[in-house]
Protein backbone atom coordinates (compact mmCIF):
# COMPACT_ATOMS: atom_id res chain seq x y z
CA UNK A 1 0.00 0.00 0.00
CA UNK A 2 1.06 3.94 -0.83
CA UNK A 3 2.45 5.46 2.21
CA UNK A 4 0.02 8.54 1.67
CA UNK A 5 -2.70 5.35 1.51
CA UNK A 6 -1.68 4.56 5.22
CA UNK A 7 -0.68 7.81 6.42
CA UNK A 8 -4.43 8.97 5.67
CA UNK A 9 -5.97 5.88 7.50
CA UNK A 10 -3.19 6.71 10.22
CA UNK A 11 -3.94 10.47 10.77
CA UNK A 12 -7.41 10.38 11.92
CA UNK A 13 -6.40 8.79 15.33
CA UNK A 14 -4.37 11.96 16.44
CA UNK A 15 -7.33 13.71 16.49
CA UNK A 16 -8.18 12.78 20.26
CA UNK A 17 -4.73 14.29 21.06
CA UNK A 18 -4.60 16.99 19.02
CA UNK A 19 -3.63 19.19 22.15
CA UNK A 20 -0.81 17.17 22.79
CA UNK A 21 0.31 17.15 19.70
CA UNK A 22 0.35 20.85 19.10
CA UNK A 23 2.21 21.03 22.50
CA UNK A 24 4.28 18.66 21.40
CA UNK A 25 5.24 20.17 18.49
CA UNK A 26 5.47 23.94 20.24
CA UNK A 27 8.54 21.81 22.53
CA UNK A 28 9.94 20.72 19.54
CA UNK A 29 10.19 24.20 18.34
CA UNK A 30 12.11 25.38 21.47
CA UNK A 31 14.38 22.55 21.35
CA UNK A 32 15.27 23.24 17.73
CA UNK A 33 15.67 26.97 18.88
CA UNK A 34 17.85 26.36 21.74
CA UNK A 35 20.30 24.51 19.54
CA UNK A 36 20.61 26.61 16.81
CA UNK A 37 21.18 29.43 19.28
CA UNK A 38 24.85 28.00 20.12
CA UNK A 39 26.39 28.38 16.86
CA UNK A 40 25.18 32.18 16.26
CA UNK A 41 26.78 32.89 20.00
CA UNK A 42 30.14 31.49 19.16
CA UNK A 43 29.92 33.36 16.09
CA UNK A 44 29.47 36.45 17.85
CA UNK A 45 31.87 35.58 20.36
CA UNK A 46 34.55 34.82 17.96
CA UNK A 47 33.87 38.39 15.71
CA UNK A 48 33.66 40.27 18.51
CA UNK A 49 37.22 38.61 19.86
CA UNK A 50 38.97 38.74 16.52
CA UNK A 51 38.38 42.34 15.71
CA UNK A 52 38.51 43.83 19.57
CA UNK A 53 39.38 41.72 21.91
CA UNK A 54 39.14 43.84 24.61
CA UNK A 55 35.42 44.66 23.83
CA UNK A 56 34.84 40.68 25.53
CA UNK A 57 34.52 41.61 28.84
CA UNK A 58 33.40 39.55 31.54
CA UNK A 59 30.16 41.08 31.86
CA UNK A 60 29.51 40.20 28.76
CA UNK A 61 30.78 36.79 29.25
CA UNK A 62 28.64 35.50 32.11
CA UNK A 63 25.63 37.47 30.48
CA UNK A 64 26.04 35.22 27.26
CA UNK A 65 26.59 31.98 29.45
CA UNK A 66 23.52 32.93 31.70
CA UNK A 67 21.57 33.52 28.58
CA UNK A 68 22.41 29.90 27.16
CA UNK A 69 22.14 27.87 30.23
CA UNK A 70 18.93 29.55 30.90
CA UNK A 71 18.00 28.38 27.08
CA UNK A 72 19.51 24.79 28.41
CA UNK A 73 16.50 24.87 31.19
CA UNK A 74 14.10 25.85 28.53
CA UNK A 75 15.29 22.89 26.52
CA UNK A 76 15.33 20.28 29.47
CA UNK A 77 11.51 21.63 29.81
CA UNK A 78 10.88 21.21 27.07
CA UNK A 79 12.72 17.60 26.14
CA UNK A 80 10.79 15.77 29.15
CA UNK A 81 7.32 16.94 27.93
CA UNK A 82 8.24 15.41 24.69
CA UNK A 83 10.06 12.12 26.08
CA UNK A 84 7.22 11.40 28.72
CA UNK A 85 3.67 13.29 27.36
CA UNK A 86 4.47 12.57 23.66
CA UNK A 87 5.78 9.12 24.54
CA UNK A 88 2.33 8.38 26.27
CA UNK A 89 0.04 9.82 23.57
CA UNK A 90 1.67 7.17 20.96
CA UNK A 91 0.91 4.38 23.56
CA UNK A 92 -2.34 5.88 23.66
CA UNK A 93 -2.98 5.66 19.95
CA UNK A 94 -1.44 2.65 19.84
CA UNK A 95 -3.77 1.34 22.67
CA UNK A 96 -7.23 2.74 20.55
CA UNK A 97 -5.63 0.94 17.40
CA UNK A 98 -5.88 -2.57 19.11
CA UNK A 99 -9.10 -1.53 20.48
CA UNK A 100 -10.68 -1.22 16.95
CA UNK A 101 -8.63 -3.85 15.53
CA UNK A 102 -10.18 -6.27 18.41
CA UNK A 103 -13.68 -5.06 18.18
CA UNK A 104 -13.42 -5.67 13.81
CA UNK A 105 -12.51 -8.82 14.55
CA UNK A 106 -15.24 -9.93 16.99
CA UNK A 107 -17.81 -8.63 14.02
CA UNK A 108 -15.71 -10.96 11.32
CA UNK A 109 -17.69 -14.22 10.71
CA UNK A 110 -16.78 -17.65 10.70
CA UNK A 111 -15.22 -17.66 7.58
CA UNK A 112 -12.36 -15.50 8.59
CA UNK A 113 -11.04 -17.30 10.67
CA UNK A 114 -11.51 -20.45 9.30
CA UNK A 115 -9.20 -19.10 6.53
CA UNK A 116 -6.92 -17.14 8.60
CA UNK A 117 -4.13 -18.12 11.32
CA UNK A 118 -4.74 -17.28 15.27
CA UNK A 119 -1.07 -16.17 15.46
CA UNK A 120 -1.26 -14.13 12.03
CA UNK A 121 -3.92 -12.37 13.78
CA UNK A 122 -2.09 -12.32 17.37
CA UNK A 123 1.24 -10.76 15.68
CA UNK A 124 -1.12 -8.13 13.70
CA UNK A 125 -2.83 -6.95 17.11
CA UNK A 126 0.48 -7.07 19.19
CA UNK A 127 3.94 -6.95 17.82
CA UNK A 128 2.34 -5.34 14.81
CA UNK A 129 1.26 -2.05 16.55
CA UNK A 130 4.26 -2.12 19.25
CA UNK A 131 6.49 0.34 17.08
CA UNK A 132 3.34 2.49 16.44
CA UNK A 133 4.28 4.01 19.63
CA UNK A 134 7.42 5.42 18.67
CA UNK A 135 6.02 6.13 15.39
CA UNK A 136 3.12 7.69 16.37
CA UNK A 137 5.05 10.13 18.41
CA UNK A 138 8.14 10.53 16.24
CA UNK A 139 7.15 10.63 13.44
CA UNK A 140 4.97 14.39 13.25
CA UNK A 141 7.99 15.20 15.51
CA UNK A 142 11.42 14.28 13.74
CA UNK A 143 9.71 15.87 10.39
CA UNK A 144 9.13 18.98 12.38
CA UNK A 145 12.31 19.70 13.45
CA UNK A 146 14.17 18.47 10.72
CA UNK A 147 11.77 21.06 8.24
CA UNK A 148 12.57 23.59 11.03
CA UNK A 149 16.17 23.15 11.35
CA UNK A 150 16.83 22.75 7.59
CA UNK A 151 14.65 25.86 6.90
CA UNK A 152 16.70 28.22 9.57
CA UNK A 153 19.78 26.90 8.38
CA UNK A 154 19.53 27.78 4.90
CA UNK A 155 18.62 31.17 6.00
CA UNK A 156 21.10 31.89 8.50
CA UNK A 157 24.05 29.94 6.13
CA UNK A 158 22.27 31.66 2.94
CA UNK A 159 22.72 35.11 4.72
CA UNK A 160 26.56 34.66 5.75
CA UNK A 161 27.11 32.78 2.01
CA UNK A 162 24.95 32.06 -0.52
CA UNK A 163 26.51 30.30 -3.03
CA UNK A 164 28.34 27.63 -0.52
CA UNK A 165 24.85 27.20 1.05
CA UNK A 166 23.41 26.69 -2.65
CA UNK A 167 26.34 23.71 -3.37
CA UNK A 168 25.59 22.05 0.19
CA UNK A 169 22.14 21.95 -0.55
CA UNK A 170 21.79 21.01 -4.23
CA UNK A 171 23.44 17.85 -2.55
CA UNK A 172 20.38 16.93 -0.44
CA UNK A 173 18.09 15.62 -3.54
CA UNK A 174 20.88 13.74 -4.70
CA UNK A 175 20.76 11.89 -1.64
CA UNK A 176 17.55 11.75 -1.09
CA UNK A 177 17.12 10.16 -4.48
CA UNK A 178 20.19 7.87 -4.09
CA UNK A 179 18.73 6.44 -0.45
CA UNK A 180 15.08 5.77 -2.14
CA UNK A 181 16.09 2.28 -3.53
CA UNK A 182 17.22 1.26 -0.19
CA UNK A 183 14.45 2.32 1.79
CA UNK A 184 11.46 0.54 -0.18
CA UNK A 185 13.71 -2.37 -0.20
CA UNK A 186 13.78 -2.01 3.75
CA UNK A 187 10.05 -1.33 3.63
CA UNK A 188 9.45 -4.71 1.96
CA UNK A 189 12.34 -6.67 4.17
CA UNK A 190 9.97 -5.36 7.36
CA UNK A 191 6.97 -6.54 5.82
CA UNK A 192 8.56 -10.10 4.90
CA UNK A 193 9.50 -10.13 8.47
CA UNK A 194 6.05 -9.34 9.98
CA UNK A 195 4.25 -11.66 7.90
CA UNK A 196 6.82 -14.74 8.43
CA UNK A 197 6.80 -14.06 12.46
CA UNK A 198 2.99 -14.68 11.83
CA UNK A 199 3.69 -17.83 11.08
CA UNK A 200 6.43 -18.11 13.44
CA UNK A 201 3.90 -17.37 16.22
CA UNK A 202 1.36 -19.79 14.34
CA UNK A 203 3.57 -22.65 14.26
CA UNK A 204 4.56 -22.46 18.18
CA UNK A 205 0.57 -22.38 18.97
CA UNK A 206 -0.11 -25.22 16.87
CA UNK A 207 2.74 -27.36 18.39
CA UNK A 208 1.95 -26.47 22.00
CA UNK A 209 -1.77 -26.85 21.67
CA UNK A 210 -0.90 -30.30 19.99
CA UNK A 211 1.55 -31.04 22.31
CA UNK A 212 0.38 -34.24 23.33
CA UNK A 213 -0.49 -35.35 20.25
CA UNK A 214 3.63 -34.50 19.75
CA UNK A 215 4.23 -36.56 22.51
CA UNK A 216 1.95 -39.63 22.04
CA UNK A 217 3.89 -40.09 18.55
CA UNK A 218 7.24 -39.27 19.24
CA UNK A 219 7.81 -37.14 17.18
CA UNK A 220 9.03 -34.03 18.97
CA UNK A 221 12.02 -34.11 16.75
CA UNK A 222 9.72 -33.69 13.98
CA UNK A 223 8.43 -30.32 15.49
CA UNK A 224 11.53 -29.31 16.01
CA UNK A 225 12.58 -29.67 12.83
CA UNK A 226 9.63 -27.58 11.19
CA UNK A 227 10.01 -25.08 14.10
CA UNK A 228 13.97 -24.42 13.10
CA UNK A 229 13.50 -24.46 9.34
CA UNK A 230 11.01 -21.52 9.74
CA UNK A 231 13.23 -19.79 12.49
CA UNK A 232 16.33 -19.59 10.08
CA UNK A 233 13.97 -18.64 7.59
CA UNK A 234 13.39 -15.63 9.82
CA UNK A 235 16.81 -15.30 10.15
CA UNK A 236 17.28 -14.97 6.94
CA UNK A 237 14.68 -12.64 6.02
CA UNK A 238 16.69 -10.89 8.87
CA UNK A 239 19.77 -10.83 7.07
CA UNK A 240 18.10 -9.35 3.80
CA UNK A 241 16.90 -6.19 5.96
CA UNK A 242 20.13 -5.50 7.32
CA UNK A 243 21.73 -5.75 4.26
CA UNK A 244 19.77 -2.89 2.79
CA UNK A 245 19.42 -0.82 6.52
CA UNK A 246 23.25 -1.37 5.94
CA UNK A 247 23.24 0.22 2.22
CA UNK A 248 21.28 2.42 3.57
CA UNK A 249 23.27 3.78 5.99
CA UNK A 250 26.64 3.85 4.01
CA UNK A 251 25.24 5.59 1.07
CA UNK A 252 24.05 8.39 4.06
CA UNK A 253 28.00 8.60 5.43
CA UNK A 254 29.24 8.59 2.30
CA UNK A 255 27.09 11.89 1.24
CA UNK A 256 27.46 13.20 4.80
CA UNK A 257 31.58 12.75 4.23
CA UNK A 258 31.13 14.76 1.07
CA UNK A 259 29.28 18.00 2.20
CA UNK A 260 32.34 18.30 4.88
CA UNK A 261 34.51 18.05 1.96
CA UNK A 262 32.38 20.77 0.25
CA UNK A 263 32.38 22.84 3.73
CA UNK A 264 36.29 22.58 4.00
CA UNK A 265 37.24 22.65 0.45
CA UNK A 266 35.05 25.48 -1.24
CA UNK A 267 34.84 27.52 2.71
CA UNK A 268 38.38 26.96 2.98
CA UNK A 269 38.54 28.89 -0.99
CA UNK A 270 36.01 31.28 -0.24
CA UNK A 271 37.75 32.26 2.87
CA UNK A 272 40.83 32.83 1.21
CA UNK A 273 39.53 35.28 -1.16
CA UNK A 274 37.85 37.09 0.93
CA UNK A 275 33.89 35.83 0.50
CA UNK A 276 33.52 34.75 3.86
CA UNK A 277 34.81 35.84 7.08
CA UNK A 278 36.60 33.27 9.64
CA UNK A 279 34.36 33.74 11.88
CA UNK A 280 31.41 33.29 9.96
CA UNK A 281 33.01 29.64 8.76
CA UNK A 282 33.55 28.47 12.27
CA UNK A 283 29.86 29.74 12.50
CA UNK A 284 29.06 28.00 9.17
CA UNK A 285 30.61 24.40 10.02
CA UNK A 286 28.90 24.11 13.39
CA UNK A 287 25.21 24.77 11.39
CA UNK A 288 26.59 22.30 8.91
CA UNK A 289 27.76 20.42 11.55
CA UNK A 290 23.81 20.66 13.09
CA UNK A 291 22.58 20.07 9.62
CA UNK A 292 24.19 16.50 8.93
CA UNK A 293 23.04 15.82 13.01
CA UNK A 294 19.67 15.98 11.63
CA UNK A 295 19.73 14.26 8.57
CA UNK A 296 21.84 11.55 10.17
CA UNK A 297 18.49 11.64 12.74
CA UNK A 298 16.02 11.29 9.66
CA UNK A 299 18.10 8.42 8.54
CA UNK A 300 18.18 6.69 11.94
CA UNK A 301 13.89 7.22 12.07
CA UNK A 302 13.90 6.15 8.47
CA UNK A 303 13.84 2.33 10.18
CA UNK A 304 11.97 3.35 12.81
CA UNK A 305 9.57 4.75 10.00
CA UNK A 306 9.67 1.67 7.92
CA UNK A 307 8.46 -0.47 10.98
CA UNK A 308 5.87 2.02 11.90
CA UNK A 309 4.45 1.93 8.61
CA UNK A 310 4.66 -1.74 8.56
CA UNK A 311 2.63 -2.26 11.24
CA UNK A 312 0.03 0.54 9.98
CA UNK A 313 -0.21 -1.32 6.96
CA UNK A 314 -0.98 -4.53 8.55
CA UNK A 315 -3.45 -3.26 10.78
CA UNK A 316 -5.07 -1.86 7.88
CA UNK A 317 -5.51 -5.01 6.58
CA UNK A 318 -6.95 -6.56 9.30
CA UNK A 319 -9.26 -3.58 9.32
CA UNK A 320 -10.15 -4.03 5.67
CA UNK A 321 -11.29 -7.60 5.93
CA UNK A 322 -14.93 -7.72 5.48
CA UNK A 323 -17.89 -7.65 7.94
CA UNK A 324 -20.12 -10.36 6.02
CA UNK A 325 -22.73 -10.74 9.23
CA UNK A 326 -23.77 -7.15 10.44
CA UNK A 327 -27.20 -5.50 11.75
CA UNK A 328 -28.98 -3.97 8.11
CA UNK A 329 -30.42 -0.72 8.54
CA UNK A 330 -33.64 -0.47 9.87
CA UNK A 331 -32.81 -3.75 11.97
CA UNK A 332 -35.06 -4.59 15.42
CA UNK A 333 -34.37 -6.25 18.24
CA UNK A 334 -35.76 -9.34 18.79
CA UNK A 335 -38.43 -9.39 21.60
CA UNK A 336 -41.00 -11.50 23.58
CA UNK A 337 -39.32 -14.81 21.29
CA UNK A 338 -41.66 -18.26 21.33
CA UNK A 339 -39.40 -19.86 19.58
CA UNK A 340 -41.25 -20.70 15.77
CA UNK A 341 -38.37 -21.45 13.30
CA UNK A 342 -39.07 -20.93 9.52
CA UNK A 343 -36.42 -21.56 6.46
CA UNK A 344 -37.81 -20.74 3.36
CA UNK A 345 -36.07 -21.80 0.24
CA UNK A 346 -32.64 -22.02 2.27
CA UNK A 347 -29.41 -22.56 0.17
CA UNK A 348 -25.89 -22.29 1.32
CA UNK A 349 -22.81 -22.52 0.09
CA UNK A 350 -19.51 -21.52 1.94
CA UNK A 351 -17.77 -18.60 -0.36
CA UNK A 352 -14.53 -19.82 0.01
CA UNK A 353 -14.83 -23.17 -2.19
CA UNK A 354 -18.48 -22.63 -3.52
CA UNK A 355 -19.15 -26.24 -2.46
CA UNK A 356 -23.33 -25.95 -2.35
CA UNK A 357 -24.06 -27.56 2.00
CA UNK A 358 -27.71 -27.06 1.64
CA UNK A 359 -30.50 -26.77 -1.31
CA UNK A 360 -33.29 -25.43 -0.70
CA UNK A 361 -34.00 -26.45 2.25
CA UNK A 362 -37.92 -25.69 3.70
CA UNK A 363 -38.40 -26.46 7.17
CA UNK A 364 -41.56 -25.22 9.74
CA UNK A 365 -40.37 -25.56 13.37
CA UNK A 366 -43.44 -24.80 16.30
CA UNK A 367 -42.01 -23.29 19.40
CA UNK A 368 -41.11 -25.33 22.02
CA UNK A 369 -40.78 -28.47 19.52
CA UNK A 370 -37.71 -31.37 19.96
CA UNK A 371 -36.26 -31.78 16.81
CA UNK A 372 -33.13 -33.75 16.00
CA UNK A 373 -30.84 -33.59 12.79
CA UNK A 374 -29.27 -36.87 11.49
CA UNK A 375 -27.65 -37.84 8.88
CA UNK A 376 -24.13 -38.84 7.33
CA UNK A 377 -21.08 -36.48 7.53
CA UNK A 378 -21.03 -33.48 5.42
CA UNK A 379 -24.78 -33.90 4.62
CA UNK A 380 -25.06 -30.03 6.29
CA UNK A 381 -26.70 -30.41 9.75
CA UNK A 382 -23.84 -28.62 11.54
CA UNK A 383 -24.75 -25.72 9.16
CA UNK A 384 -28.37 -25.66 9.44
CA UNK A 385 -27.91 -25.04 12.78
CA UNK A 386 -25.09 -22.18 12.47
CA UNK A 387 -27.36 -20.11 9.93
CA UNK A 388 -29.85 -19.39 12.92
CA UNK A 389 -27.28 -17.45 14.73
CA UNK A 390 -26.23 -15.89 11.98
CA UNK A 391 -22.62 -17.52 12.17
CA UNK A 392 -23.20 -17.22 8.50
CA UNK A 393 -26.27 -16.02 6.37
CA UNK A 394 -27.89 -17.93 3.74
CA UNK A 395 -26.81 -18.04 0.28
CA UNK A 396 -30.06 -17.83 -1.04
CA UNK A 397 -33.63 -17.52 1.01
CA UNK A 398 -34.77 -16.54 4.50
CA UNK A 399 -34.90 -18.06 8.03
CA UNK A 400 -37.38 -16.42 9.75
CA UNK A 401 -38.05 -16.87 13.85
CA UNK A 402 -41.57 -16.23 15.05
CA UNK A 403 -42.37 -14.46 11.68
CA UNK A 404 -39.16 -11.96 12.04
CA UNK A 405 -36.97 -12.19 9.29
CA UNK A 406 -33.28 -12.93 11.36
CA UNK A 407 -31.51 -10.82 9.18
CA UNK A 408 -33.63 -7.73 9.80
CA UNK A 409 -33.18 -8.01 13.94
CA UNK A 410 -30.36 -6.84 15.87
CA UNK A 411 -27.25 -10.06 16.16
CA UNK A 412 -27.42 -8.99 19.88
CA UNK A 413 -31.10 -9.72 20.14
CA UNK A 414 -30.68 -12.57 17.93
CA UNK A 415 -27.96 -14.50 19.43
CA UNK A 416 -29.43 -13.78 23.11
CA UNK A 417 -32.30 -15.99 22.51
CA UNK A 418 -30.40 -18.91 20.90
CA UNK A 419 -28.65 -20.96 23.11
CA UNK A 420 -25.76 -23.25 21.92
CA UNK A 421 -23.98 -26.43 23.06
CA UNK A 422 -21.09 -28.00 21.17
CA UNK A 423 -19.59 -31.72 21.66
CA UNK A 424 -16.12 -29.34 21.38
CA UNK A 425 -16.49 -27.28 24.70
CA UNK A 426 -14.78 -24.54 24.85
CA UNK A 427 -13.63 -23.01 28.69
CA UNK A 428 -12.56 -19.64 28.90
CA UNK A 429 -9.24 -19.36 31.39
CA UNK A 430 -10.09 -18.40 34.75
CA UNK A 431 -12.57 -20.13 37.45
CA UNK A 432 -15.33 -22.45 37.39
CA UNK A 433 -17.71 -19.28 38.41
CA UNK A 434 -16.32 -17.38 36.15
CA UNK A 435 -17.34 -19.65 32.96
CA UNK A 436 -20.95 -20.44 34.30
CA UNK A 437 -21.30 -16.21 34.86
CA UNK A 438 -20.16 -16.27 31.37
CA UNK A 439 -23.76 -17.01 29.87
CA UNK A 440 -25.29 -13.61 31.61
CA UNK A 441 -22.60 -11.39 32.40
CA UNK A 442 -23.64 -9.97 35.47
CA UNK A 443 -25.66 -12.27 37.21
CA UNK A 444 -25.60 -12.97 41.14
CA UNK A 445 -23.93 -15.49 42.25
CA UNK A 446 -27.13 -17.34 43.62
CA UNK A 447 -28.04 -17.36 39.87
CA UNK A 448 -24.98 -18.76 38.71
CA UNK A 449 -25.28 -21.37 41.36
CA UNK A 450 -29.10 -22.48 40.44
CA UNK A 451 -27.84 -22.84 36.65
CA UNK A 452 -25.43 -24.79 37.76
CA UNK A 453 -27.63 -27.19 39.91
CA UNK A 454 -30.16 -27.41 36.82
CA UNK A 455 -27.06 -28.47 34.73
CA UNK A 456 -26.31 -31.20 37.42
CA UNK A 457 -22.81 -29.69 38.05
CA UNK A 458 -23.27 -28.28 41.84
CA UNK A 459 -21.97 -31.56 43.58
CA UNK A 460 -18.71 -31.90 41.95
CA UNK A 461 -18.44 -28.14 41.59
CA UNK A 462 -18.20 -28.34 45.20
CA UNK A 463 -16.03 -31.33 45.50
CA UNK A 464 -13.43 -29.19 43.81
CA UNK A 465 -10.55 -27.37 45.94
CA UNK A 466 -11.63 -24.25 45.67
CA UNK A 467 -15.07 -24.76 45.07
CA UNK A 468 -16.79 -22.38 42.06
CA UNK A 469 -13.30 -20.34 42.67
CA UNK A 470 -11.04 -23.34 40.91
CA UNK A 471 -9.09 -22.19 38.36
CA UNK A 472 -9.96 -24.56 35.20
CA UNK A 473 -6.80 -24.18 33.35
CA UNK A 474 -6.40 -22.97 29.89
CA UNK A 475 -9.48 -24.64 27.66
CA UNK A 476 -10.47 -26.04 30.89
CA UNK A 477 -7.66 -28.74 30.83
CA UNK A 478 -7.98 -29.20 34.63
CA UNK A 479 -12.09 -30.75 34.41
CA UNK A 480 -13.00 -34.13 32.64
CA UNK A 481 -15.47 -34.14 29.39
CA UNK A 482 -18.68 -34.62 31.11
CA UNK A 483 -17.48 -31.76 33.52
CA UNK A 484 -16.56 -29.38 31.04
CA UNK A 485 -19.71 -30.09 29.46
CA UNK A 486 -21.91 -29.81 32.36
CA UNK A 487 -20.22 -26.57 32.71
CA UNK A 488 -21.16 -25.76 29.43
CA UNK A 489 -24.81 -26.33 30.09
CA UNK A 490 -25.13 -24.15 33.21
CA UNK A 491 -23.54 -21.21 31.88
CA UNK A 492 -26.46 -21.81 28.79
CA UNK A 493 -28.98 -22.28 31.76
CA UNK A 494 -27.88 -18.91 32.88
CA UNK A 495 -28.80 -17.17 30.04
CA UNK A 496 -32.22 -18.89 29.46
CA UNK A 497 -32.58 -18.53 25.71
CA UNK A 498 -35.83 -19.79 23.74
CA UNK A 499 -33.96 -22.09 20.90
CA UNK A 500 -31.47 -23.89 21.64
CA UNK A 501 -28.91 -25.72 19.46
CA UNK A 502 -26.80 -29.28 20.77
CA UNK A 503 -24.48 -30.34 18.12
CA UNK A 504 -23.50 -33.44 18.99
CA UNK A 505 -23.06 -32.56 22.71
CA UNK A 506 -22.50 -36.12 23.98
CA UNK A 507 -20.49 -37.66 21.18
CA UNK A 508 -17.15 -37.41 22.82
CA UNK A 509 -18.21 -38.75 26.43
CA UNK A 510 -18.32 -42.47 28.28
CA UNK A 511 -21.78 -44.03 29.38
CA UNK A 512 -21.79 -42.72 32.71
CA UNK A 513 -20.85 -38.86 31.83
CA UNK A 514 -23.43 -39.32 28.82
CA UNK A 515 -26.04 -40.62 30.71
CA UNK A 516 -25.55 -37.32 33.45
CA UNK A 517 -24.77 -35.28 30.59
CA UNK A 518 -28.09 -35.88 28.90
CA UNK A 519 -30.47 -35.31 31.58
CA UNK A 520 -29.02 -32.11 31.85
CA UNK A 521 -29.49 -31.76 28.75
CA UNK A 522 -33.58 -32.95 28.51
CA UNK A 523 -33.80 -30.32 31.56
CA UNK A 524 -32.10 -27.41 29.74
CA UNK A 525 -34.41 -28.47 26.47
CA UNK A 526 -37.97 -28.53 28.70
CA UNK A 527 -39.62 -25.46 27.29
CA UNK A 528 -37.72 -24.42 25.13
CA UNK A 529 -37.59 -24.58 20.84
CA UNK A 530 -34.71 -27.47 20.18
CA UNK A 531 -32.59 -28.50 17.28
CA UNK A 532 -30.66 -31.93 18.10
CA UNK A 533 -27.66 -32.62 16.10
CA UNK A 534 -26.88 -36.63 17.46
CA UNK A 535 -24.73 -39.46 15.37
CA UNK A 536 -25.94 -41.88 18.37
CA UNK A 537 -29.22 -42.14 17.05
CA UNK A 538 -30.46 -43.76 20.52
CA UNK A 539 -30.28 -40.43 21.82
CA UNK A 540 -33.11 -38.97 20.48
CA UNK A 541 -35.73 -41.35 20.76
CA UNK A 542 -38.06 -38.84 22.26
CA UNK A 543 -37.45 -36.41 19.55
CA UNK A 544 -41.10 -34.56 18.56
CA UNK A 545 -39.42 -34.81 14.87
CA UNK A 546 -36.34 -36.03 12.88
CA UNK A 547 -35.01 -34.92 9.97
CA UNK A 548 -32.63 -36.98 7.95
CA UNK A 549 -29.98 -34.93 6.16
CA UNK A 550 -28.51 -36.32 2.88
CA UNK A 551 -27.06 -34.60 -0.62
CA UNK A 552 -27.46 -31.26 0.71
CA UNK A 553 -31.29 -31.66 1.39
CA UNK A 554 -34.22 -33.09 4.11
CA UNK A 555 -34.72 -36.45 2.70
CA UNK A 556 -36.57 -37.95 5.09
CA UNK A 557 -39.00 -37.00 8.37
CA UNK A 558 -41.04 -38.15 11.26
CA UNK A 559 -40.55 -39.86 14.36
CA UNK A 560 -38.50 -42.87 15.38
CA UNK A 561 -41.24 -45.04 14.38
CA UNK A 562 -42.36 -43.62 11.50
CA UNK A 563 -38.91 -43.78 10.27
CA UNK A 564 -37.98 -46.93 11.14
CA UNK A 565 -41.39 -48.21 9.41
CA UNK A 566 -39.94 -46.59 5.93
CA UNK A 567 -36.87 -48.44 5.96
CA UNK A 568 -34.75 -45.44 4.38
CA UNK A 569 -31.70 -44.44 5.20
CA UNK A 570 -32.86 -43.87 8.87
CA UNK A 571 -33.68 -47.72 9.29
CA UNK A 572 -30.10 -48.41 7.64
CA UNK A 573 -28.36 -45.51 10.05
CA UNK A 574 -30.39 -47.01 13.00
CA UNK A 575 -29.18 -50.52 12.52
CA UNK A 576 -25.50 -49.47 11.66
Amino acid sequence: MKTSTLLKRFLPYYRKYTGIMVMDLFCAALTTVCELVLPLILRYITDVGMRDLSALTMRTIVNIGLLYFALRIVDGVASYYMAYTGHVMGASIETDMREDAFAHLQKLSDNYFNNTKVGQIMSRITSDLFDVTEFAHHCPEEFFIAFLKAAVSFVILARMNLLLTGILFALIPVMAVSCTYFNLQVRKAFKRQRNHIGELNARIEDSLLGNKVVRAFANEDVELRKFSEDNHEFLKIKRQTYKYMASFQNTIRIFDGLMYVVVIVAGGVFMIKGLIAPADLVAYTLYVTTLLATIRRIIEFAEQFQRGMTGIERFTELMDASVDIFDEEGAVPLKNVEGAITFRHVSFEYPDDKTPVLADIDLTIRPGEKVALVGPSGGGKTTLCNLIPRFYDPTQGEILIDGQNIRMVTLESLRANVGVVQQDVYLFSGSVYDNIAYGRPGAAREEVIEAAKLAGAHAFIEELKDGYDTYVGERGVKLSGGQKQRISIARVFLKAPKVLLLDEATAALDNESEHLVSESLDKLAAGRTTLTIAHRLTTIHGADRILVLSGNRIVEEGNHETLMKKKGIYYQLYNM
